[in-house]
């Protein structure tokens, strides 16, 4: 088949590959988000596929949208077959979705309808699911509600962060994308619509989402902040400075109340560990980054900053403190 890939981050480079490696495809064009600057140098870099395709030498587009006439009229010279997408970041406007003779198939890291969106696997974890997934739909107008051609499932593990999950659907899907095309290229593929019942949105996230309230329970925290890792982050505050956190794990059987309960946000350091107080429960901090500094453990901070009795995480800085405070 010939195929046009629509592709940015790192997730769709398993994608990507495979299709390059396959012998019965052969990718004429890829669509990618523009070069953006990043790093302590500020340098311009390409996307993830966009380094990948270059170097492999396609015909590589980086469009603001896929609306203006000279980029839709390279989708239709192409002559392409199908176009597969995989965290493109750009609509697809309707015009296009019927120019492939199969469509525009979509890899979605949900099992659909649930968490249609831009960030499925984060929110899945955040909202505490057992199990998440890959599908493979063909793209019509609304977000993510069009017919699915495959699926796979995968269990989301108790330290699991969004980093890990996306890693993993990314490599499963693959295959899971040569079977459709395959099956597309027999005849044989007939997608099946979503049903109505179990639809749930996945927006993408904000820094704000990475913002911990610690009068949230231990269990929630964790989850929030396994489904923010690697991006957007979490974060708190100490003495008023932004504090970043790495996953962060639920002490078993931590009091909850009498004398040794901490309050939300109140730390105890020991020699090994350092113990933040929640809503309900405890959380022990894994890596940290204050501000200014690289990640380091927990205790290894602590050693350093010296946290008097009662310091907490969240608390602003006396000078900056709003009126009532803030936990």
């Amino acid at each position: 088949m010939r195929i046009l890939f629509a592709g940015t981050p790192e997730p769709a480079l398993p994608v990507l590959r495979a299709l390059m490696d396959s012998p019965e495809h052969e990718i004429v064009g890829v669509l990618t988000r523009a070069d953006a600057r990043s790093g302590r140098g500020r340098a311009l870099r390409p996307s993830p596929v966009a380094a990948v395709a270059r170097e492999a030498g396609i015909d590589t587009r980086t469009p603001v949208n896929l609306k203006d006439p000279e980029t839709q009229d390279w989708v239709r010279k192409l002559g392409v077959d199908a176009a597969v997408v995989v965290a493109y970041g750009r609509l697809v406007p309707p015009a296009l979705l019927d120019v492939p003779a199969h469509g525009w198939l979509n890899l979605h890291f949900s099992l659909l309808p649930a968490w249609r969106g831009a960030a499925p696997v984060q929110h899945a974890i955040i909202h505490g699911d057992d199990v998440t997934g890959a599908c493979v739909f063909r793209l019509e107008a609304g977000m993510d509600t069009g017919p699915v051609h495959a699926s796979l499932a995968e269990p989301i593990g108790p330290t699991d962060t969004a980093g890990d999950l996306l890693a993993r659907l990314a490599h499963a899907g693959a295959p899971l994308v040569l079977d459709v095309l395959a099956r597309l290229a027999a005849g044989g593929a007939r997608p099946a619509p979503q049903p109505d019942e179990g639809v749930s949105l996945a927006p993408m996230l904000t820094p704000d989402d990475g913002r911990i309230d610690w009068e949230r329970s231990a269990a929630e925290i964790d989850r929030q902040i396994r489904g923010v890792t690697p991006a957007p982050g979490a974060y708190s505050t100490y003495r008023g400075a932004r504090f970043r956190l790495g996953p962060a794990a639920p002490v078993p059987g931590a009091s909850d109340a009498g004398a040794g309960a901490l309050a939300p946000g109140e730390l105890r350091v020991t020699k090994r560990e350092v113990l933040v107080g929640t809503g309900a429960g405890t959380l022990r901090l894994g890596q940290v980054a204050p501000a200014g500094k690289n990640w380091m453990d927990a205790a290894a901070w602590a050693r350093g900053a010296r946290p008097a009795p009662g310091a907490r995480l969240g608390e602003q800085a006396a000078s900056t403190a709003m009126p009532g405070g803030e936990r």
